[in-house]
């Protein structure tokens, strides 16, 4: 009789079990649990404070991918390389491009010498092809300001990883393309658990509220600093960048250490330009900021391009931008 008991309960909660879905990047899992609720378990490959550039997954982290009814990509080395790899292992994987229909910068290859401005196309007119029973991205959110940004020192190749066909994957830095994001996101839940359609939609349009307020907030927080300037090691901001009209300046040199000569020439960089501060993240290297910030008076702080829980993180990295660069 026990015996009956426990099997009729495990086949109970076998059957109220949440399905779980994939992400690779932790700002992906917080996207899509904004939308999906409590309905989804949602699990993140690439773990916090790892970098998803080099990141190789774990075996117990096999036993999510086999369960995984959908895994949420973004287009970082990653993807490119794990998951045709996890789809020939696990056929049944469904990978969802959130980044699909999402024009990115290049990832402009940073020579030590040459720091002139790229003009950076606006995100405005980037729209998702009509197709049927789906949710539409407008743009008529959008600030004003990010009509007509220029930026310096976009991002650059990464030769000791893959260059993303030359293009920056960071988009989940700027809130007009998370909520791109968010569609393809949506979309792709609706179309798989059709029966939580309401749900989805509805958190999606409170997300999008939250991603307007802060874009809205960070723009006012960010206009007219006394320096538009920063340093950083990986060049991960470019969006954020070009979003809000600041200048990100690498220290990465093609994706590698600087070298003494560089080094010299960053230094530099940094007192010609009055740098006041060099961000550096969890996932890399602090001497080379360390070494620059000892020689020319710079601050160095951390802040974490991969925000785990994304909103309250973003919120306290715009706060840290406005008041050092003010």
């Amino acid at each position: 009789m026990k015996k009956l008991f426990f099997f009729t309960l495990i086949s109970c909660l076998g059957a109220f079990a949440k399905p779980l879905v994939t992400t690779t990047i932790l700002p992906t899992k917080y996207f899509v649990e904004r939308i999906a609720g409590d309905s989804l378990e949602v699990v993140s490959l690439v773990e916090k404070g790892a970098d998803p550039h080099t990141y190789e997954p774990k075996p117990n982290q096999m036993k999510s991918v086999e369960k995984s009814e959908l895994h949420f990509a973004v287009g970082m080395e990653f993807d490119e390389i794990w998951l045709p790899r996890l789809q020939k292992q696990f056929p049944n994987l469904v990978v969802i491009n959130t980044d699909e229909n999402i024009k990115k910068i290049p990832m402009m290859a940073h020579h030590h010498h040459d720091h002139d401005s790229h003009e950076h196309e606006s995100h405005a007119d980037h729209n998702h092809d009509d197709d049927q029973g789906v949710i539409h991205d407008h743009e008529n959110h959008e600030v004003k300001h990010s009509d007509e940004h220029h930026h310096e020192e976009a991002n650059h190749e990464h030769h000791h990883h893959c260059d993303h066909g030359g293009v920056d994957p960071h988009i989940w830095l700027d809130p007009s393309l998370v909520k791109k994001q968010a569609v393809n996101i949506a979309n792709a839940l609706i179309k798989k658990y059709p029966q939580n359609k309401e749900l989805f939609e509805s958190n999606l349009n409170k997300f999008n509220k939250d991603l307007d307020s802060f874009d809205k907030n960070t723009a006012k927080k960010l206009k007219n600093l006394k320096s538009n300037k920063f340093m950083v090691y990986h060049p991960s901001w470019g969006y954020f960048a070009a979003r809000y009209n600041l200048v990100q300046i690498p220290i990465e040199i093609e994706g590698k250490e600087p070298k003494p000569a560089d080094l010299k020439e960053l230094i530099n960089k940094a007192k010609d330009e009055e740098i006041k501060v060099i961000f550096v993240a969890p996932q890399f290297s602090k001497k080379a900021a360390n070494m620059i910030a000892k020689q020319t008076g710079a601050k160095v702080v951390e802040i974490d391009q991969l925000p785990e829980n994304w909103l309250s993180e973003m919120q306290k990295t715009v706060d840290i931008f406005a008041e050092i660069l003010k």
